[in-house]
């Protein structure tokens, strides 16, 4: 495991992509700027209807970007830290390609990513491949079908196979709706009890 060198974040900070480790798959970052996204959706090959979720060292660092409710807090906080992407109503309506009036946000678990977001703040969440092909194995795998310079490659092993849960909750009735948007390393219905169950 590697924490960005100064280069790297020099590289993120001028509008690059990097592949970094995360606790699931290995990730493709950029800087949610409009030069970043630019990159980054040309480099995925994907639609711009098809928005990414961002990651983060801790949700203060995009308090200025959503609404986040005490329930969405504790929801968070009783599954493991990485396991979960939560879709959060946008304070200001942002780039379609981030969710427009929503916004995924992921909080890192694996050390890598966590430094990144530390060192520039919130980072696209994305899986390191083009669209429709099945994610790589390793940073340097995902990096190299990619075509990105090896300045470009955080290195770092997951920990696990599968992706993060999307998950949609509605605070906005008298009870919260829960939507899973996909399944992923937390079960679907671990999800749905703790909303039923909750304290």
């Amino acid at each position: 495991m590697s924490n960005p060198s100064s280069e790297q974040i020099e590289y993120i900070k001028g509008g690059g992509v990097i592949v970094y480790p995360t606790s699931t798959l290995p990730g493709l970052g950029c800087i949610p700027t409009k030069e970043g996204l630019n990159r980054l959706f040309a480099l995925k090959s994907r639609s711009t209807d098809k928005p990414v979720s961002l990651g983060v060292a801790s949700l203060d660092q995009v308090s200025h970007l959503v609404e986040i409710d005490e329930r969405m807090l504790e929801f968070i906080d009783a599954f493991p830290r990485g396991g979960l992407s939560v879709i959060y109503p946008a304070k200001e309506t942002q780039d379609p390609r981030l969710g427009g009036d929503s916004i995924a946000i992921r909080v890192f678990d694996h050390p890598a990513a966590r430094s990144l977001a530390e060192a520039v703040g919130p980072v696209t969440a994305t899986s390191a491949n083009e669209s429709g092909e099945e994610p790589a194995d390793t940073v340097s795998e995902a990096a190299s079908r990619l075509g990105l310079p090896k300045e470009a490659i955080i290195h770092g092993n997951r920990t696990s196979g599968k992706g993060s849960t999307f998950v949609k909750i509605d605070l906005t009735g008298a009870e919260p709706s829960v939507t899973i948007i996909r399944e992923g390393v937390v079960p679907a219905r671990d999800v749905v009890s703790w909303w039923k169950n909750r304290p």
